[in-house]
């Protein structure tokens, strides 16, 4: 039995149709959970048969990603990766009522009827990410909110339950605070150390990243330690102040450029860098600019040209996508992204 934490996937491989037994139980327990009436139930049911069929069916096995999440709001999200051929005629696809295989629902038309919100991103000869999400509450009692597109994704090291990777997000009307951090190793001794830095940074007062840094450095101090890496956005200022030490990669994209920005050598709270400063990056009025934060869970190697078009999609499914293609699977893994307008 699976146990649901709010902000972390949980990772079902799809081999074979044996596999979808695991998959749809687990899944339609947490719907129950989260309060969802009998026909929201059902509807679950046939979208993750679906997504696991297709996944079979079309690319002889794959991935399942569930986690329940608060962005955009309250709701239980189902991303389906697969490697397969990709998808010919993709807007005919999602028609309603259209399978090329006779699937259960009757093809992509069915997820995107039946889900609050779906996309499908494929491309030929690279494979599909499918995106579903089913909210909890009704959507009118989250209205549509101007500001950035916050999306996450957290997976512990296979075999394990705690994951040593976190983060911390917060989103007003002054700007974000966000925290990606890396606890040393993996599992429970690793959870520890990133939780204690997480809970230092939410708290921590202090405006200059690099005092950050050196007060979050303090508070773990009795933990294994930890890479780590913040990011501060001002919405007035229209700017970024970053400031990481360790292995987290940051990357800043905008139409016009892609930049990496290099962390500090050291280990939170055990060999924090004498020198420390934050840096910053403006952003210019009317221009999207996305940043990625990823741990070294997943590789840095990774270039948006073998996305074509994918910015105009949800974010989950480019983290989706990142994590698709340079997940290692020996380490925890995450990927945060922040796009602003």
């Amino acid at each position: 039995m699976e146990e649901w934490i709010t902000g972390r996937h949980i990772s079902f491989n799809i081999e074979d149709r044996s596999y979808l037994a695991n998959l749809k139980r687990e899944v339609h327990r947490l719907s129950i959970q989260c309060g969802l009436n009998e026909k929201k139930v059902a509807e679950v049911d046939i979208v993750v048969a679906e997504i696991g069929s297709n996944i079979i069916k079309h690319a002889g096995g794959g991935e399942v990603l569930v986690m329940l999440t608060d962005q955009p709001q309250p709701a239980i999200e189902i991303i389906g990766i697969d490697a397969g051929p990709g998808i010919n005629d993709l807007a005919r696809m999602m028609q309603d009522g259209i399978s090329t295989v006779n699937t259960l629902g009757q093809g992509l038309g069915a997820i995107k009827r039946l889900s609050d919100f779906s996309q499908v991103y494929s491309v030929k000869g690279w494979g599909t990410v499918l995106l579903a999400r089913f909210y909890i509450k009704p959507p009118e009692q989250y209205p549509p909110k101007p500001g950035p597109e916050l999306r996450t994704l957290l997976l512990p090291k296979p075999g394990e339950r705690a994951c040593g990777d976190g983060y911390f997000i917060n989103a007003d009307k002054t700007g974000i605070r966000l925290f990606l951090g890396d606890g040393l190793g993996h599992g429970p001794e690793a959870h520890k150390a990133v939780t204690a830095a997480i809970g230092s940074f939410r708290y921590c007062m202090l405006s200059d990243l690099s005092e950050v840094m050196r007060q979050v450095n303090e508070d773990v101090k009795r933990t294994r330690g930890l890479v780590g890496s913040m990011a501060v956005y001002n919405h007035r200022l229209r700017n970024w102040r970053l400031c990481g030490v360790g292995n987290i990669h940051m990357r800043m994209w905008t139409a016009a450029e892609s930049k990496t920005y290099l962390p500090y050598n050291g280990i939170i709270g055990h060999n924090l860098p004498r020198t420390i400063n934050e840096q910053e990056v403006e952003h210019a009025p009317g221009k999207e600019q996305i940043l990625i934060m990823c741990s070294d869970g997943i590789k840095t190697r990774w270039e948006m040209t073998r996305y074509p078009g994918i910015f105009r999609y949800d974010m989950s499914i480019l983290a989706a996508a990142i994590y698709k293609d340079n997940a290692r699977k020996t380490d925890d893994m995450s990927v945060v992204i922040v796009k602003v307008k």
